[in-house]
């Protein structure tokens, strides 16, 4: 599961950076940065960037997690019917 801690630790890292621009953006243009709404623009900015930039890493992601979810049903198939043969 290579592909879902890369995935994650860019989203986390796409996080952390949307926050510190937000919060330097907000921090010029203002004396006091309220921090639950520098996080909720940040959480908004990450979505939203993450969509576009991290498209290669969630197909990759996708499709190890489609492999999976086949090699399970194909073993439960087959335990299903070496179960019926009894």
């Amino acid at each position: 599961m290579k592909e879902f801690w890369i995935y994650n630790l860019m989203r986390f890292l796409l996080l952390a950076s949307s926050l510190v621009i937000v919060i330097g953006i907000w921090s010029l243009l203002a004396d006091e940065v309220p921090l639950l709404w520098a996080l909720i623009l940040a959480l908004l900015l990450s979505g939203v960037s993450s969509w576009f930039l991290l498209a290669r890493q969630r197909e990759a992601l996708a499709r190890v997690i489609q492999e999976r979810s086949a090699r399970a049903s194909e073993k439960f198939e087959a335990y299903k019917a070496r179960d019926d043969e009894d």
